[in-house]
């Protein structure tokens, strides 16, 4: 009878496996209640939950199928990689081709990320791991992943899920930023119509970023090849079968994969440790320093502009796609109801997407 009993789980329980469990719960709460990124708090809080049961085996190396989905998803670099795929088949580039101004709000928003670097440098952190840190401030889940992964696998669950969380959070981290530093004069600023983008500009972005870029910074290759073969996908017109697989179907299963593998790596022996505590400090530093330096940016670039930005969409700078833009437009709408600023803001927050890539890319290339 006792062998029996010590054959369950439940005589292995601990109270780390137990304070994992209410993450766990918590996750899975916050997204059905909250609607806080429910595609991919979901699978991550079940794959908390499930790897801290016992004797389940699920991340055993060589065995435990969450492990499979890890190893062969993530630490092989297909499930990111495919993530942009499907994100660049739902992305619309024409707002940052029509206002090519907006390219250099989305790349002045990545300052956080180089804040956080730094700043996990002076707290201990190694380089590779200060670069996995820093990449948060990009609000970027798979680049986030497909960094931490390279270069400070130890720390994945930690910076996925600070990741998601600051990205899920833009709509109340990001407004009192905004509010502070901007006046009420800025927050009116309309801008004009943007003009309509030709679809011959929009399949050829697509094809020349992917070489300048890659032939610039060649480490965001992976990242950025996929992302812009999605958006000719999507441009071309000719494939919408493929568009619309690498959109939808291909999008949802490496969701899945992502954010149940995601979880799997959150055991309570590799996650209660001080260190995740700071991770998630810098973080929240990241991100509120790209929030911010967007918004700067934009307050300096009408220095020098005759037609002025409104500074509200600098902080859209973040690739927290549509969320950060959407954010730009409530707060506009907030002071000026006839004011639209979602096209607008949509620019400097597809740009984020390319700069946090770039940035991901100098980090690969210096400390990978």
């Amino acid at each position: 009878m006792l062998d029996m009993v010590l054959t369950t789980g439940v005589v292995h329980l601990t109270i780390g496996n137990l304070v994992m469990w209410l993450i766990a719960f918590l996750f899975i709460y916050l997204a059905i209640t909250k609607n806080y990124e429910p595609l991919l708090l979901i699978p991550i809080g079940f794959g908390i939950l499930v790897v801290n049961l016992p004797l389940t085996f699920l991340m055993q190396e060589g065995e435990g199928l969450l492990w499979k989905f890890y190893h062969y998803g993530l630490e092989w670099e297909v499930i990111p990689p495919l993530i942009f795929l499907g994100l660049g088949a739902m992305t619309d580039f024409g707002p940052m081709i029509a206002n090519p101004k907006t390219l250099i709000l989305g790349a002045g928003a990545q300052f956080g990320v180089y804040v956080a670097f730094f700043g996990a440098l002076i707290l201990g952190f190694k380089i590779p791991e200060a670069c996995s840190i820093g990449i948060i401030g990009g609000a970027d889940g798979p680049t986030t992943i497909y960094t931490t992964v390279h270069l400070a696998p130890h720390l994945l669950g930690a910076t996925a899920v600070a990741a998601y969380s600051y990205m899920s959070l833009v709509p109340i981290i990001q407004p009192p930023i905004m509010r502070l530093l901007t006046t009420e004069k800025e927050r009116k600023i309309k801008m004009r119509q943007l003009r309509p983008v030709s679809k011959k500009e929009k399949i050829l972005f697509p094809l020349v970023t992917v070489l300048v870029i890659c032939l610039i910074v060649p480490a965001s290759a992976p990242l950025m090849a996929m992302f812009m073969l999605g958006n000719l996908f999507k441009e071309c017109g000719v494939v919408k079968r493929l568009s619309d697989t690498a959109a939808n179907e291909l999008m949802n299963i490496v969701t899945i994969l992502l954010g149940i593998s995601v979880g799997a790596t959150m055991s309570a022996e590799a996650f209660l440790k001080p260190q995740v505590i700071f991770v998630f400090i810098m973080g929240l530093v990241a991100f509120a320093f790209s929030t911010a330096a967007g918004i700067l940016l934009a307050k300096f670039m009408n220095l020098f502009f005759k037609e002025k930005i409104n500074p509200l969409i600098g902080s859209a700078g973040v690739s927290a796609v549509p969320m950060a833009a959407r954010v730009s437009q409530i707060m506009g709408a907030k002071y000026d109801p006839k004011n639209f600023l979602l096209m607008h803001a949509m620019g400097p927050n597809v740009a984020g997407v390319i700069g946090t890539v770039v940035a991901a890319g100098v980090f690969l290339a210096l400390a990978g």
